[in-house]
Formats: C-alpha cells, structure tokens, sequence
C-alpha cells in the first residue's frame, strides 16, 4: 500500500487503544502501521491509507477513544522521511547541526516532524514516542544550522497554540561522540 496519508490515535487506555485500533481497522480501508502500549500507560494505533479511509477510520477512533483520548492526528501527505525515523533505521552519513523538538505526546511529536522535514532540507535521525519516556516523544534531526533552525522553528509553530512544546535546542556544531549515541 502506499502510504498517502497516516493517521494516529493516542489513549491513555491500553485496553481501550487496543479496541480503537481494531474499530479504526473494520472502519475503513486502511493498513495498520503501529499498534503498541507506550508509557506511561498508553496505547499507540497509526494507521494509513488515502485521505479518506484515513480520516473516517479516525473519526471513529476518536468516538471509541472518548475521555481515554490523548491525542490524535491526521496526515494528508505525509513526508517519506518519517517512516524510518519512527523505526530508527535512518542511516545519517554525517551529523551537521543538530536539532530536537521534545513534545508531551507521540502524535504532537510527529506531526512537528513531518512540518520540520516538510520546511527546510533536514534530515531526521529519530522520532522517540513515548517508550521510556514517561509520555514525552522527542524528534531529532541533522543538516545546515539555517536549515536546522527553519526545521525546529516549523515543528514549533505547528504546536505552539496547543501548548505540546516541551523544549527545542539547536546544536550548531555537536561533538563527534555525541554522533555515536544519536545513530
């Protein structure tokens, strides 16, 4: 399948994630991307599909999720740089100047790194969601400063009037052993 848009819901419910991603599946016509308890207690279901199976498949996630709802998002067009960043297989030759966006949700956390990769020519290292991270995901990624400092900037603004920024730092020049424990 291609994937021409995905979308996510984030509960704080292992069992009632675990009943909207199956309800998210029956809904429409979409593949199952993730479907994984996260800490502290909560349940990622990323899906994909076209726009429309997307967005109804959400809809009725959304609906099952009720008060056990975090987060949620959906992703007309999402950039094909997310997908190894989200499984941490992105191989990156040379760490430029580095940049981290950290969020209070796995979704806020990719949303902001589909618009950091979208914004400038970065390339992203990682997207953490949530596993070991009481909650919190983080995106880290590499270029020019310029380039690194309109990335964050874009993942920033996209959430700012959501209050989901935990913190952002621009690294210009990371040192050669930080490179080791990023890749």
């Amino acid at each position: 399948m291609e994937f021409k848009a995905i979308g996510l819901i984030e509960t704080n419910s292992v069992a009632k994630g675990i009943e909207c991603a199956d309800e998210m599946i029956k809904a429409s016509d979409v593949e199952i991307l993730l479907a994984r308890p996260a800490c502290p207690g909560r349940y990622l279901a990323m899906i994909s599909g076209d726009v429309g199976s997307v967005q109804n498949s959400l809809d009725i996630g959304k609906e099952v999720a009720g008060e056990f709802l975090v987060d949620s998002f959906v992703i007309p067009n999402v950039h094909a740089a997310v997908f190894p960043a989200l499984s941490c297989a992105t191989p990156i030759a040379e760490l430029k100047a580095l940049g981290i966006i950290e969020t209070y949700s796995s979704a806020s956390c990719i949303t902001a790194a589909d618009a950091a990769v979208k914004a400038a020519e970065v390339e992203l290292i990682e997207i953490r969601c949530a596993t070991g991270l009481a909650g919190k995901s983080f995106v880290t990624l590499t270029g020019d400063v310029a380039s690194v400092n309109a990335a964050v900037e874009a993942g920033i603004e996209l959430l700012e009037d959501e209050g989901l920024i935990q913190s952002s730092v621009v690294i210009p020049s990371p040192s050669k052993e930080l490179y080791k424990s990023l890749v």
